[in-house]
Formats: C-alpha cells, structure tokens, sequence
C-alpha cells in the first residue's frame, strides 16, 4: 500500500490533501534565507489517535514528517523536506478544561494564544507567555520553540509555564510527561526536554499549562534618551533596584525612525533610544515615579507617565508597531533574537550599529530589555543578490556578537534551519553529542524533523 493510501486508511478523506497548489502553501513559515521543500502530502488530524496513525505510518515506511503549527516562526523549523508528510495540528484547536482550583488550563495544540488568554481571563485568571504573534500563534508551536513575550521581564517564559504534555513519539506511542500539580520531582524532566525541541522528539497533542492570577491592569511609562548607553544604564539600573516591571522594551533609533515615518508619532529626531515600562502592582503609579526618577538620572531627556490604561495602550503603540514599520523599509527582514546579559545590552546595540554600517544596511533593534533578549531586524531588498548577501552575513556576525558577549543565538524564536551552524558553535562538541544521543533514543529513524536545530 503507498504512502496516500495508508494514510487514508486511518483518516477522514478531508484530512489527507494532496493537490500540489495547497499542499505548497504549507511549505514554509515566515523566515528568510531557508529552504524548503515540496510535501508528498499534508495531514491534518483532529485526534491524538489520528497523530498515532500518521506516526505509524510515517515509521513503517520511513517517510519523515514535519510538524507544523500556524507557521508564524522565524527560523524555518517548520519548513517542508521533500517527499514529507507535513502534520499541520492547527486543526486540533480545543481548550479541554480550565480548573481556576488546581489553576491550570488543558489544551491541545492548534489552541492559538490569544484564544487562551482571553477564555481564562474570562475565570478571573491569566496565562503570561505573549508572543508578538499572540493573535496568530499556536501554543503547540510555542512549547515547540519555547517562546516568549513582552511580559517575560516579570513572568518568564513558555518553559516555566508548561506542566505535563501527552506527546506521539515517532513510533506512535503515546507518551505522558509531568503532572498537574503544583510540585512534581518524580523521574528526569522530561517534559522540559520537549519544550524548545521545535518537533525533532515528538509531537504534542495535549499540554497542561499553569496559570496565574489575572493581575491589576498595567500602566506603562515612555522616556526618551540621547544615546543607547544612557538607556541601557537605565535599565541596568531599574533592575538592580530590584523593581519588578511587567514589561519593559526598548527601542533604538532606527526601529524609531521606522515607526514615524509609518505612523506619524511625532516622536523627536534626537531621541536615540525609547525606553517603554510597565507595572501591573497595586500601586502602579508609584513604581513609574520611582523608575521615571530612575531614567532621569540616567539622563532621559523625557519621561511620560500615563495615567490611565488608555494612555497607556497609546505609549506602547510605538513597540508594538516596531516589526510592521521595519517591513515596510525594504521587501524583507531577516529577525534575529539573540539574547546576552543586561550588563551587555548597550554592547549589543551599539555593534548592532556598527555592523549595520559596515554592511551598509538597514538594522533597527527593538528588545526585551528587562530579559537582554534583542531583536535586530536586518532589512534587505531580496532582488537584489549583493543587499541579500550583505544582509546574512551581518545576520551571522550579530550572532557572533551575542556569543562574544555571553549571550545566546536564540532568546525564543529557536534554532530550525536558519541558525543550526550556529548552535553547534554555542553548545560544543560535547553538548553536541549530548543532543544528538537524546534524538538517536526519541527518533532512532530520523523522522521527525529532519534537517533541523542540529
């Protein structure tokens, strides 16, 4: 029996689509510069059971299987091989239970972020990991590469937020990992191994989230500086006040040029960097008086406080606003998230600078700056083969850079294929081995994911 037929077998006919034109546009996510190939088939179950026959399938005849979610990722861990089965779970999209008692959430994985946020908000409670793509995102893609947010500087990321999953191995076995309790030691932590394994160990079909009680509403303050090591010192200093922010972003000169120039801010020429936080305490107003006290020692040249939500939602429109500005400077960006300590911020962001005149190149730097997570965006025009090639290459040297500074290649958006030279510099070659022996025990065919992180 070939590949379609077996398939079909265990399937609704509706789930198996083989016509070139659509089984195409599940070919790719959303980064630049990796390659991709042309699926025999894209699959799309409903069911854990349905997962388990695909694996089964996909194992009897070793044919890899590439798992997707809702492809907003930016390192092409979710790019089609040739001949694959690309297994989109965005069709497995229910929420199974919220318990505000045991304050958890069940879910499988085509749930999309924002669909969460907003139903357990609705039980008075709150899941913190928010992607910029949060309205478009999966969780199953989130746990795949341990994502992150604006919120992380307070709330942490993904992996912390992440209690048990019920996963299909590569044989179709299906595996439970974690608990739903608060505390839980019992055996290796395996469900942390799949969380940032970007689909390489398994597939997720069901996790178990915590959640947390839904805070008081944030009010956010701007202030703006005359050089990046002045907002840098800023920020250095907020957190070794022992502040708690539950957002706390910054923007350099290029990414504020980029959004003027789309959204007429009216944000000054000579303003270098912008830093935006936020608080979500009691008592928020007093928080952003004593870091807005902070920030003009460190030589803010304006500090505004909001005083209501509203206002507040107008200040972090600028951040929010970042990316889409950035695309509309040239036909496409490269996104970069290296992260480095907060000590070496202003390191980061002044070679950032430099780098993006040596290439002569377009590169606006937003970043999580309560975490050091930054997001260099090189912009490029991809017609033309000397810009894109400029392009990559400061691409790399910004992730050499990060390394030099202590840092990582990847804060949240993962490794796929744009940045798996660059994993093996970081980890080593004993870390290496390490990787590969944890994929040879999960995946002894080299299905799942093939090509990928390593």
């Amino acid at each position: 029996m070939d590949l379609i037929a077996q398939l079909r077998s265990g399937l609704p006919e509706e789930a198996v689509l083989t016509d070139p034109d659509v089984t195409g546009s599940y070919a790719n996510d959303m980064a630049s510069f990796c390659e991709a190939g042309i699926p025999a088939a894209v699959v799309l179950p409903r069911t854990a059971e349905q997962v388990q026959h695909v694996m089964r399938t996909a194992t009897a005849l070793r044919v890899p299987v590439v798992p997707q979610g809702s492809r907003t990722g930016l390192s092409g861990a979710a790019n089609a091989s040739d001949g694959c089965i690309v297994l989109s779970l965005t069709k497995m999209d229910r929420i199974l239970e919220i318990n505000p008692v045991d304050r958890i959430a069940v879910v499988e994985p085509g749930v999309i972020n924002a669909t969460l946020s907003r139903a357990v908000n609705e039980h008075g409670l709150y899941y913190p990991p928010d992607p910029s793509s949060w309205e478009m995102c999966s969780i199953g893609g989130n746990i795949g590469t341990a994502s992150g947010g604006l919120c992380c500087v307070k709330y942490g990321v993904t992996a912390e937020y992440v209690l048990g999953l019920d996963v299909v191995l590569a044989d179709g076995r299906l595996l439970q990992t974690g608990r739903r309790t608060a505390k839980g030691v019992a055996g290796y932590d395996l469900t942390r191994l799949f969380v940032g394994s970007e689909g390489s160990l398994g597939i997720v079909v069901r996790a178990v989230l915590a959640l947390k009680p839904e805070p008081p509403q944030q009010l956010a303050l701007a202030a703006e500086f005359p050089s990046t090591d002045a907002a840098c010192a800023a920020v250095c200093e907020i957190m070794a006040r022992g502040h708690a922010p539950s957002l706390l972003e910054l923007m350099d000169r290029t990414s504020i040029r980029a959004v003027n120039a789309m959204a007429k801010m009216g944000l000054p020429d000579s303003t270098e960097a912008l830093l935006l936080a936020a608080f979500d305490t009691p008592d928020p107003s007093a928080d952003l008086a004593a870091v807005g006290a902070l920030c003009q020692e460190a030589g803010a040249t304006e500090v505004v406080p909001a005083e209501t939500a509203a206002e507040s939602d107008m200040l972090l429109q600028a951040r929010r606003l970042t990316l889409t500005a950035l695309e509309a400077v040239k036909t496409a960006t490269m996104i970069d998230d290296v992260c480095v300590p907060r000590s070496k911020l202003a390191d980061l962001l002044n070679g950032c600078a430099a780098i993006a005149e040596k290439y002569d190149l377009t590169i606006g730097v937003c970043a999580h700056a309560g975490d050091g997570n930054t997001h260099p965006t090189v912009c490029f025009d991809a017609a033309d083969p000397d810009e894109s090639r400029r392009a990559r290459e400061s691409f790399d040297e910004i992730m050499g850079l990060g390394l030099e500074l202590g840092g990582t290649i990847t804060g949240e958006h993962g490794v796929g294929i744009l940045k798996k030279e660059w994993l093996a510099r970081e980890l080593g070659p004993v870390s290496l081995e390490m990787h590969r022996g944890i994929k040879q025990v999960f995946d002894p065919h080299g299905l799942l994911n093939p090509g990928k992180v390593f």
